[in-house]
Formats: structure tokens, sequence, C-alpha cells
């Protein structure tokens, strides 16, 4: 069957790639309403405490400006920006503004006037009176302080502690990991406004479209239909627009003044004032035995949700759920703390939880097979999942799982014995070759709600349009979805049409682009609903050309009984007949529930370079081999992956978003926040592995989120190498480097 596709499995360009290479393109930032007022957030500059007075005179009085919002004028309902779905539970503890001030970037007043340069500037006139309060930037030290605490998780499978207790090689890892900026290239922005009949409308890059109007109608006391959330066109998100941030503040703005009220933020606030990668601080004990058996692991982690809530204990729970689902452990628990601290708040992030987890835990792996003296491929080999194997805590079932051919294939491609085993370099630059494993998931199914409806019309002209709630980042999911339904019709890509979220026009969408879902669930979505109207077109069909329905073929646009290939009609002209005398449409509505929650993986294969008298790593190569089942469009998937990498190797090394003793933020901008540029970006090769997947479209499964997930450990492995030394913390700067380095020397003097 594979061979016999058209168009999947075809790298075809995205489906707006020509308006935006020529700037055709409209993104929020570039649409204007009439009588549109341009809004600013004025936000705080300490770490926590509580608001005495809020001197907006100078700021009101500034021509151009039409009002003012603090806590005081807008309504003071929680909410919790993580909601996605009516019944979800969350510790609700946001709001539009505050009285009280939990970290550097808070929210204190919104100004709404007639031009950006008055916006800004009225935003510079305000003046706040603040009565400081004692923060916590520590999670070890919000730990020990019960107004601090939020909750507690354990996930666990066997006897752990006991096999630990008595095992006779236990290796033990600990790692920090730091918050990281999102860094798409459009900034935060919503524009909102008004309508007649005092509806408000809003248009914003977000990811889940259902949850934008969820989120506003709770905050603003409004109902359903009274708000209308539109996907708008999107310049990268990476989970940093997965949860509402302006758009509750915009639309009450707009709803107050009854007027379009766009709400923008430059890079600066979105570092600090958005949502960043949840920072964490795990320790994990894993017990060995001589042959490399893994007997039991005990991992425990320590989770910084930030100053607010949001999804801190979800992803607390879903790094604990991963930890189940790379290797055969029969004995593992997984504990979690989660805490508050007066710091940036964590969020969705590309992976939701999965790099911090397998970045402790696949350090760990590495450090097991250097005390056995093993090498480390073939210690999770000894270890992994096969095809078909159940998950230890009764999770998902893991289906046609293959990372144990992503390791084989990849070591062979990479020529991994080779360099694992050349000398060892000496001098100012030693080289050194590292790899890492894992996984992640297909969607929610398992945990929670997770289904879509959708409905697909053919239309006069032999078109089709694929009506939906799907979201797409920039990443290619419109085209995706073309692609599958082309491959039903066999029908060109320009004559399908994929339309995004509308709350107020798609059918309703559970959960939007997230966990992985997109391809697995909205894929198969759209083949179910393709597949239907195929066969609804069929029988219409076999009535209008007089034959069975096993004779009516669909070739290239065109249809007819496969007794009478002479006699062949576009499927427009066939769709005319059916409404003439049939009195039919040929259109569906199709619901699909996810059936399963496979788990894709993901295995990557590094050589670093270390200058050991700067302490600076150099990635020379990168080998990403990817269990993905089938590739929908091949390019598509191989732009994840290389732009998955960047962001992986700006985790090991360079990103990161910290704050100094009084709480403020230090890397305020990208000058000082350091992602990875192109000339840095090593050569990275793409390896997948197709072996498809019993419920994804066309044996298809994710991949979008697991690529960004292996390349840190991998990376740090790598180091580990080259230089023998532990990073304890991540990103592994060069002055971290030099100082594990110095670290090593001074231990092995000691020794001597």
């Amino acid at each position: 069957m594979t061979n016999k596709l058209k168009y999947v499995g075809k790298s075809v360009p995205m489906h707006d790639v020509m308006d935006k290479v020529t700037g055709e393109i409209k993104y929020v930032g570039d649409m204007k309403l009439p009588n549109m007022l341009y809004a600013k957030l004025l936000l705080s500059d300490i770490a926590h405490g509580v608001i005495k007075s809020i001197d907006i005179s100078k700021a009101q009085a500034l021509k151009g400006v039409v009002k003012i919002y603090t806590y005081e004028n807008t309504p003071s309902t929680s909410y919790n920006s993580h909601i996605w779905y009516d019944g979800l539970k969350a510790i609700e503890d946001e709001y539009l503004f505050s009285k009280q001030v939990r970290f550097y970037g808070d929210r204190i007043a919104a100004v709404a006037a007639e031009d950006k340069e008055t916006a800004e500037r009225a935003i510079s006139l305000i003046k706040v009176e603040y009565e400081k309060l004692p923060h916590i930037i520590s999670p070890l030290e919000a730990k020990e302080n019960p107004e601090y605490r939020i909750t507690s998780k354990e996930i666990k499978s066997g006897e752990p502690e006991n096999i630990i207790q008595t095992a006779e090689i236990v290796v033990e890892t600990a790692l920090k990991t730091q918050k990281v900026h999102h860094a798409a290239m459009e900034t935060h922005i919503c524009l909102a406004n008004k309508e007649l009949d005092g509806t408000v409308t809003i248009w914003t890059p977000c990811q889940v479209a259902f949850q934008v109007q969820l989120v506003v109608c709770t905050a603003l006391g409004l109902p359903k239909d009274k708000v209308r959330a539109i996907k708008a066109a999107m310049g990268g998100s990476f989970g940093g627009k997965g949860q509402p941030v302006l758009e509750p503040v915009c639309a009450y703005m707009a709803y107050d003044l009854g007027k379009p009220v766009k709400l923008y933020m430059d890079r600066t606030e979105c570092i600090i004032a958005t949502r960043t990668r949840t920072a964490t601080i795990g320790n994990v004990s894993t017990a060995v035995d001589a042959e490399g058996n893994i007997l039991a692991r005990d991992i425990k982690m320590l989770v910084d949700a930030g100053a607010y809530m949001t999804n801190g204990e979800a992803v607390a729970l879903a790094m604990g759920k991963k930890a189940f689902r790379l290797y055969k452990i029969q004995n593992q628990r997984y504990t979690a703390e989660v805490v508050y601290t007066n710091t940036p708040i964590g969020g969705a992030c590309r992976g939701y939880g999965s790099p911090q987890i397998h970045a402790l835990t696949e350090i760990n792996i590495d450090a097991a097979a250097r005390r056995l003296g093993m090498d480390p491929v073939k210690l999770r080999l000894k270890n992994l999942f096969q095809p078909y194997d159940k998950d230890s805590i009764g999770g998902p079932a893991l289906g046609n799982a293959r990372v144990i051919q992503c390791v084989e294939k990849g070591m062979e491609v990479f020529n991994w014995k080779e360099k694992r085993e050349r000398p060892k370099a000496i001098g100012r630059y030693v080289r050194g070759v590292g790899m890492a494993c894992a996984t992640h998931g297909n969607g929610y199914y398992g945990a929670y709600q997770d289904y879509i409806t959708m409905s697909l019309m053919m239309n006069e002209k032999g078109e089709i349009i694929l009506n939906s709630g799907i979201h797409d980042l920039g990443c290619g999911t419109v085209t995706t979805m073309k692609q599958i339904v082309s491959e039903v019709f066999d029908i060109p890509l320009d004559k399908v049409t994929a339309v995004e979220g509308d709350t107020f026009k798609s059918p309703f969408d559970s959960a939007g682009t997230q966990a992985s879902r997109v391809t697995f669930v909205c894929g198969a979505c759209a083949l179910k609903a393709a597949e239907q109207t195929r066969a609804k077109l069929v029988h219409y069909a076999s009535r209008i050309l007089g034959c069975a329905e096993e004779q009516v073929v669909l070739e290239n646009g065109m249809i007819y009984a496969s007794d009478q290939p002479d006699k062949k009609q576009a499927y427009g002209d066939m769709v005319t007949s059916i409404q003439k005398t049939l009195s039919e449409k040929v259109e569906v509505s199709c619901t699909y529930e996810s059936p399963a929650n496979p788990a894709s993986y993901a295995v990557n294969f590094v050589e670093a370079e270390v200058d050991t008298m700067t302490g600076m790593v150099r990635i020379l190569e990168v080998l990403a081999v990817h269990d993905i089942g089938k590739a929908i469009n091949p390019g598509f998937v191989e732009g994840q992956i290389q732009g998955a990498i960047q962001m992986g190797i700006g985790f090991a090394l360079s990103e990161e978003i910290s704050v100094d003793s009084g709480g403020i933020v230090k890397e305020t901008n990208l000058g000082k926040y350091h992602i990875v540029n192109a000339p840095d970006m090593p050569d990275v090769k793409v390896m997948l592995i197709e072996e498809g997947e019993e419920h994804g479209p066309y044996g298809a499964k994710s991949v979008g989120e697991v690529s960004t997930v292996a390349i840190a450990p991998a990376i740090i492995n790598a180091i580990s190498n080259a230089v023998d030394i532990d990073i304890t913390a991540l990103p592994a700067t060069p002055e971290r480097v030099l100082e594990a380095i110095k670290r090593k020397n001074i231990i092995s003097e000691v020794r001597q």
C-alpha cells in the first residue's frame, strides 16, 4: 500500500509558503480595524509585593490615552490559563490584574491609546508604590515553606526501594534544568473587537481556540455565545502560545470600550512575562546488575511552577509517565513535588516535561554504563521496550515501538563503535561521542478526553472543503490534512481547502494543538471524514451511473463505472448530477475519538568537541533517528527535527532565563539570551524508521515534540565521554564545563 501512495509520503510545500515569502500573509500584527486602539502592559519591576498606590494621573492626562486599567477597575475573577475544557480542575490563581505582585514581570496595568507611541509613553508615566514582601527564587527554599508548596505526586510499580537498598550497584545522578524562552519569531499579540450584538471577537495566534474562548469566558464572566476566538496566522509557538496570556486582558478592554484593541508585546516582555519551560531539580538512583540489567529506579523531581500554577501539576505528572515508557523497569518509583517561586511562570514548552526528565535519566544511564565498563548502547539495548510491550504502570499500549531499531540502525550509520573506541585525544581540543533515547506520546488518550469533529464537503467544482478546528503553527498542519484528504480522493492538493480554528464556525475540537496529537488524532479524523465522504460519493454515483458500488472508480479527479471507462466525468459534474437527480449533498460530519496513545521514539547520536581551556563546546555532528510510523510529508518531518535539534542544543549549552538575588530577570533580550544561531549549527542527519502505527493515518505518529528531547542528554553524554566530567546543571555553559574540569582535576590530585 505504501508504494502506491500518491500524495502521502511526498515532500510538498506548505499551503501558505508563497504568502510568507512574498510578505502577503497577514499576521495579527499586520491587522488593522477601523478606530482600532493600541494597548500596552505595565509590568512589575519587583519580584514580590503588594501595590500600595498607582498614580495614573500623568498618563491619563496624555493626549490620545483612552483608558488605563488596573486591579481597581477590572474583574477580580480568578482563572487558570492552563484549563482547556469544561470540567478540568486546577488551582485558579490568575487574574487580569492583581494587587499582589508575585514575580518580576507580573501585570500591573494596561493602557489603551490611539497609537503605539502614546500607549508606550503613557506606560512610562505610571508610578507605582509597593510594599515589598520577602521573595523566594529557589525551589529548594520554596519546598520548605508551606505557603509555596503546591502538591506532590507519586507513580510507582513494584518495590524499587527494597531492591535499591540491597543492590550491589546503584548509580545516582543529580541534575538541575533551567527555565527556557520559546523564542518564536512572532512575539505575543492579540486583537479583540466588540461586535454590535455584544460578542467579543478575538484574533489570536494560539494553539487552542476553544481554550481561548473558555478562559476568556471565565475571566470576563461571559457566556460562550458571546466570545468568539479565531486562530490567526502564527509565527511560531513551541508551546509558548499554548495558554491564553494576553487574550483575557485584550478581550476585556475591547468589551469595556466597545472598540477594537490590539495588545502587543516586545521581546523583553515575552521573555519575562509570558511562559517558560518549567525548571526542575532532579535526582535518580538506578540499580543494575553486572550484566547491565536495570533492576530498579527511583526518580525524585522538584518542579518549579514559577509564580502561578498554570500547568505545574500537569507537567509534573507528564514527566513521570514518560519515565515508564522507554525502558523495561518493573520496579520503579517517580515522585514529584511542585512549588511556587517568585520567578517567571512555567508553562507548556515543546516536549512538555520530556526534555527535563530524559535529560536526568539518560545522563544517568550513561553513568551506569561507565560504572559497569559497558558500552552505553549495549546497556540500552538490553533494557529498551520491544514492539507491542505493555506500559509497566498500566498506561496506554506502547504500540509498534521501534526504539531498538532506531538504536541499531543509528549506531551503524553514525559509526558509533569506531568513534567510541578511538584513542582519546590529548591536548586543548578533545572530542567525544554520546547518544540518548527518548519517548513521547500521541495525544491524550488514557489521561484526558481526546476527540475532534470535522465536516467535509465536495462542491460542484469538484473541490473539497475540510472544516475543522485545526491550528497550523507554521509546521504544515494544514498541508498535512490536505495530503491525507487528497490521497483518499486521488485529487490534487490545490483542490482541497482546510480551514483553521474559529469557535463560531469550526466543529468542536477537545484539545487543539497539544500533546503531539495533531497528525495522529486530527489526521485520523481527516482520513475518516474523507473515507466516509468518498463512500457517500460512490454510493450516489452508482445510482447515477446505474452500476454496483464496487464498479465505481475514482481516479485523478474523474469518476466512472469500471465497465464504461470511456464515460468518465469530473467529480464536480457528478456532484451536480447528484444534487439535481437525487437532491443529495456529498458531505459528512465526522466525530473521531482517539482509541490509543502509542509511544513515539527518538534516538540521537552526537559528536562534540570540547575546548578544555575555555570550556566551549562545539557540536560537530548529529544523527537523529525517529520511529515515526509513516511520514505524511517527509520534508515537514525533517524540518521539525532540524529545528528541534537547534532548540535542544540551546537547552543543553546556552539558553537560560535566570534571576538575580532580587528576583530580577537577567536575560531580557536576545543579546543576553543565547539561542543557537545558524553558523553554530552542526550537520544534522535525519533517519526515519517507518514501520507503521495501527491507528495513525496511513500509519503515521508524532514527531514535533519528541524530536527535541534526546539531543540535550546526548550532548552532555558526549561531553562526559570527551573529558570525563559530570555536568550537574543545564545549560552546560563554558563556565560550568570549566568548573567541572577543574573539579575533576582537583579530585584526581587528591587521590594521587
